[in-house]
């Protein structure tokens, strides 16, 4: 099954999961403010890539009511549900593609653990997202940490579980990709996170956890993510969260 179909199929059981109401209370509280931390989309030409069905899109909107947003996704039935969540526009393209993206350099860019999806051609998936924001605008990302001190663990566990396409996802090193987006971004800002609610509450698709649970869990584990966000370093972390910008050199230009 390519990422087409397999996006294409678990698309209800991904948004009943991960969009859940404790879903949104955890990226409300921990994503989010992280995600868009010193950047106002507010009067800006925004692009979500990854853009699944809209919920975050949504979201962002929630909080920057007057931006210009619009979807890009591999997954058509993700598009044609952006567009009916969202009233907005969305056009299919895999990122991976070398063919030029269909649309318009945007202000900012902001995707939400798509990049990881990307792995087996990082350099073609870079020179894309560059093409798709101005020189001086931003890319905002939250992608999988392959720091993280139970990466292996995760490894094993992406080759063995159904929900997950091995050959086409992987965590990442946020420092890595930045040397390989040089020249093109410069890395403005990084913040590692991810404590039991991470599993148990936002990635409770993976974790079997039924989503009628949730409330009961987060009420336990919220508060001890409060404080497990405060260690130090980014090895005790499942996830992080970036702002490039885009460089406005000539060397910059894809």
């Amino acid at each position: 099954m390519n990422q087409t179909e397999h996006y294409d199929t678990i698309l209800d059981a991904y948004e009943r999961h991960y969009y859940d109401e404790q879903a949104l209370r955890y990226r409300r509280k921990y994503i989010y403010p992280h995600l868009f931390e010193g950047v106002s989309l507010d009067g800006a030409r925004v692009l979500e890539l990854a853009c699944g069905s809209g919920l975050n899109t949504l979201e962002a909107l929630r909080l920057f009511p007057n931006m210009a947003v619009s979807g890009l996704d591999i997954s058509p039935r993700s598009c044609e549900a952006y567009r009916r969540n969202t009233r907005r526009e969305a056009a299919v393209f895999d990122l991976t593609d070398p063919q030029a993206p269909p649309i318009a350099p945007a202000d900012h860019v902001f995707i939400v653990g798509g990049l990881h999806h990307c792995v087996h051609d990082l350099p073609t998936t870079f020179d894309n997202v560059a093409k798709l924001i101005r020189p001086g605008g931003t890319l905002l990302m939250v992608e999988p940490n392959a720091g993280f001190i139970l990466n292996a663990i995760r490894n094993y566990w992406y080759r063995k579980d159904r929900w997950f396409q091995e050959e086409d996802e992987a965590p990442l090193v946020h420092d890595d990709i930045a040397a390989l987006a040089a020249g093109k971004f410069a890395a403005e800002k990084v913040t590692y996170l991810g404590g039991p609610v991470y599993f148990l509450v936002l990635n409770s698709l993976i974790t079997r956890i039924p989503v009628g649970a949730k409330a009961f869990l987060a009420a336990a584990t919220f508060v001890v993510d409060d404080v497990y966000n405060r260690i130090p370093g980014q090895r005790s972390f499942p996830t992080c969260i970036a702002r490039w910008e885009r460089d406005t050199a000539p060397g910059g230009e894809v």
